[in-house]
């Protein structure tokens, strides 16, 4: 049956599915409140579980939150309209293949090998890196480099603390952070003091490469980034939470997770201590497109591995988007057509209930055009679409 609903919503829809709002609770920090969610939902998955504070598309990859949900992270497609027609993402994915994703991502990776994620948090995250391609296969996990971009539409409010940490000071020795690691349990080690920190700035991004600390700030967070959770937490009390052991020796083997060596050798200290970091890692949009009918920017570029642009459809207008790869993507503003189904950005969500803002658009439409059409009178349609690696990005 979930066959045949997969093909049948795939050739309707021309090549393009939609997909239903995947949440995801985190037991940690202060829900921003700031992702369309209705605010009696936030604790949908029971408050063991925390807040709902990120929102995920396109995704293939789960998080086993304790006593929730086997599902929680994985997309589905919507393929009637209905909840009972809701379907795996990643079963899709699996039914069509080259169809969907194309010859050259299916041959690699075998999937879609990128998602995104809304992350929406009232107080800065911790101090944190995300481990190696090596170190993160020895727990049968990926790596994770990860692009952030701030949305102006879904920046309403800042948060406590929109400013990130990134690495550390140039100043700073290995052995100042290694007193850190050794006083997890002890006291407050303010590890954040030897970083150095950027005010973060609605409309504009940043690349953040594996193995490299960052605490991220309070804005709403567009975050395109490979298809991994893996993670080590080297703050030990954020914004007056303290942080659990368990979360600094998070996705490392057993054996190591006390050798305090291996974990701080997870980091790549010549990246973290680079002068030059925001010449490296800055990312400001670069247009890409513009005409009467629409203007679009690459938002997020200058790496090996994720990509996402912004195309914005001016009101009354209707315009042709071709892109030469599949992609994720979900409606910022407005509302319109996009493709064979109607589109609308969310101005509110209950959980479990269906929209009409997020898509995956599979590589032979993507590469024919995806007729694009705002109805409104004054409102732009603003899209953000997230891509894997092979969608000609440009270099930073």
């Amino acid at each position: 049956m979930s066959k045949t609903r997969i093909q049948d919503a795939f050739s309707k829809g021309g090549g393009i599915f939609r997909l239903a709002p995947s949440w995801v609770p985190r037991p940690f920090n202060k829900p921003g409140k700031r992702l369309k969610l209705h605010p009696d939902d936030y604790y949908a998955y029971g408050i063991h579980n925390g807040a709902i504070v990120e929102r995920w598309f396109s995704s293939v990859t789960n998080v086993i939150t304790p006593g929730g949900a086997e599902d929680v992270g994985l997309s589905y497609v919507d393929t009637d309209g209905t909840a009972e027609g809701k379907v795996l993402f990643r079963e899709a994915m699996s039914e069509l293949g080259a169809d969907l994703i194309g010859r050259e991502l299916k041959e690699k990776y075998g999937t879609f090998p990128m998602y995104a994620k809304f992350f929406d948090y009232q107080y800065a995250l911790f101090h944190h890196l995300h481990h190696g391609q090596e170190s993160a296969e020895l727990v049968g996990m990926n790596s994770k480099p990860e692009h952030y971009y701030f949305p102006v539409q879904y920046n309403n409010h800042p948060g406590d603390f929109p400013v990130t940490y990134f690495g550390f000071d140039p100043s700073v020795t290995k052995e100042e952070v290694r007193d850190c690691l050794r006083d997890f349990n002890n006291f407050d080690t303010r590890i954040t003091r030897l970083s150095r920190a950027f005010r973060l700035e609605a409309g504009t991004g940043w690349y953040t490469p594996p193995r490299v600390l960052h605490a991220p700030g309070s804005l709403l967070t567009y975050e395109p980034q490979w298809n991994s959770d893996v993670f080590s937490v080297w703050e030990n009390v954020v914004s007056g939470e303290p942080m659990s052991y368990k979360l600094l020796a998070s996705c490392i083997p057993e054996d190591k997770e006390h050798d305090l060596d291996y974990i701080f050798d997870l980091m790549d200290w010549e990246a973290n201590i680079c002068s030059d970091y925001r010449e490296r890692y800055f990312r400001p949009p670069i247009p890409c497109g513009d005409s009467p009918e629409y203007s679009e920017k690459w938002i997020c570029y200058g790496n090996p591995y994720i990509a996402a642009k912004e195309i914005t459809v001016n009101p009354g207008q209707t315009y042709i988007a071709k892109d030469e790869a599949a992609y994720g993507c979900v409606v910022a503003q407005g509302y319109g057509s996009f493709g064979a189904y109607r589109c609308e950005a969310a101005n509110m969500i209950r959980f479990g209930q269906l929209s009409a803002d997020e898509f995956f658009v599979s590589e032979d439409a993507a590469k024919a055009g995806v007729k694009i059409k705002n109805d409104a009178v004054y409102e732009p349609l603003v899209i953000l679409k997230h891509f894997g690696p092979n969608c000609n990005m440009p270099d930073a």
